[in-house]
């Protein structure tokens, strides 16, 4: 099971670019921009730890969604993307041209080997999970003849760790070791714009600094609250003065979250929710007080305080910097008394 995808496996079982997304380089074949400086030896210090090594530059890559938004945002085109859910709604390639990179897959566990080993790749790129110790694409629960997709090239990833700045830089260092120009009057633009949001953001929290938000995540068979330990963009919001309330009572098995029963959707009593903003979430606020009463026994959801979060998928500076806005707004717009 992916750590970002509760609401699917759950259905399963019931039935980090603004600015920065735009700059992908065309370079015909699908060679990146590391074409012109493809000597080696090459080599990069992996999530798991391990560094991975070849005798030359890699030029042909396939890329996870968000992953391959991100080396895109430093002109580096992948020959082949596999993403989760179609690229059409898909947050990190939505808003990309991606004319001539393979689609290899629009479902999370289902990616097309054959397909991607006639793209002769030289190097898979997927974010490391630590608590699943495994690359995107890689995880428990993933076809296991999709898994072969990592025989074709070493697969390399940034971790999926303590912040998601942590892991834009780190998609940065990647995509200047294949020869990417990441110090672009752009890219700096993108960089200020983040540094803006921030900023801004930290001057709404300490404005309201008892406002109590919590990540959540209904589905069909239960409410998920995240925990802000295995997600990163959490973990920024709170060193940045947001009170997200970590859960008491996360999955064992499964950590990311702590799973609720409609029953109990309303065990805690933020001022604001967090509402998981990816496309897969099935329905709207109202439209879940509808369906669930349950869910307005939360005294925030009942108010309609509630705005996007976006859930794990963040990778860039320029993708932060827009989803950080919307957030500075919704905080500055929140009653700091509605979970009384």
């Amino acid at each position: 099971m992916h750590s970002w995808r509760p609401v699917l496996a759950v259905a399963a079982l019931s039935a980090v670019l603004g600015g920065l997304t735009g700059c992908g380089n065309d370079t015909g074949n699908g060679d990146t921009a590391a074409a012109a400086t493809a000597s080696g030896p090459w080599s990069f210090n992996d999530g798991s730890g391990k560094v991975v090594k070849a005798d030359k530059t890699p030029t042909r890559i396939i890329a996870h969604a968000g992953e391959a938004a991100a080396l895109m945002s430093f002109g580096i085109k992948p020959v082949g993307v596999y993403a989760d859910e179609s690229v059409k709604t898909d947050p990190n390639l939505k808003s990309l041209d991606l004319t001539g990179i393979e689609i290899l897959g629009e479902e999370w566990g289902k990616i097309d080997v054959e397909k991607a080993a006639a793209l002769r790749p030289d190097l898979i790129v997927g974010d490391w999970w630590p608590a699943e110790k495994a690359h995107s694409g890689m995880e428990e629960g993933v076809d296991e003849k999709s898994k072969k997709l990592a025989e074709l090239a070493p697969i390399v990833g940034v971790t999926q760790g303590k912040s998601i700045v942590a892991l834009a830089e780190g998609y940065e260092d990647l995509a200047e070791s294949l020869g990417a120009d990441v110090a672009s009057p752009q890219i700096a633009a993108n960089k200020k714009r983040f540094e803006d949001a921030v900023t801004a953001f930290k001057a709404a929290t300490s404005a309201k600094p008892d406002l109590t938000v919590a990540a959540m995540s209904p589905s069909t068979e239960k409410v998920y609250v995240a925990n802000p330990e295995y997600a990163p963009e959490l973990l920024d919001l709170q060193t940045w003065g947001l009170k997200v309330i970590n859960p008491a009572s996360p999955d064992p098995a499964f950590p990311y979250w702590e799973n609720l029963s409609w029953e109990n959707a309303d065990k805690y009593q933020p001022d604001l929710i967090l509402w998981d903003g990816r496309s897969f979430t099935p329905t709207a606020n109202a439209e879940w007080s509808t369906k669930q009463p349950t869910w307005s026994k939360i005294k925030a959801a009942k108010v309609g305080a509630t705005v996007s979060w976006p859930a794990f998928w963040l990778h860039t500076y320029g993708d932060f910097a827009t989803e950080l806005d919307k957030l500075t707004q919704a905080v500055k717009a929140a009653d700091p008394n509605v979970g009384n």
